[in-house]
């Protein structure tokens, strides 16, 4: 399973749910991208220290997802038939929808928009 960056942040916080569903799972990943846009936002938070360490522990324990010549293939693939159908979500989001697509593997989001993109299976909880 792949968390988008409101999953991971939801994890983090310790929303129950999301935790109980990342641990049934025999393989979770975050996407390079994720983690950029995690630090990103926690870059002004006055616990930026603690999300920043609880990323240095627990971040091995994940598989970090680089893109590649095959991502962004796939990534291009999906911008086509998102501005086709005139749906456009945010390019990050087509990145974690590329990865999940490559690796045939499901994304645990809220975001709906993912809903729309062939090949992705997205999960909420």
């Amino acid at each position: 399973m792949i968390v988008d960056t409101n999953a991971l942040s939801a994890f983090i916080e310790g929303d129950a749910a999301a935790g109980e569903l990342l641990r049934q799972q025999s393989r979770v990943c975050i996407p390079v991208i994720v983690l950029g846009e995690y630090r990103y936002g926690i870059a002004g938070s006055r616990h930026r220290a603690i999300y920043e360490q609880w990323l240095d522990l627990r971040t091995p324990h994940f598989d970090v997802l680089h893109v590649t010549d095959d991502t962004a293939v796939t990534y291009a693939e999906i911008r086509v038939i998102l501005k086709q159908q005139g749906t456009p979500i945010p390019a990050n989001d087509v990145w974690i929808a590329a990865l999940a697509r490559q690796l045939r593997l499901p994304v645990l989001s809220r975001d709906r928009h993912f809903d729309g993109i062939p090949g992705v299976n997205r999960q909420a909880w």
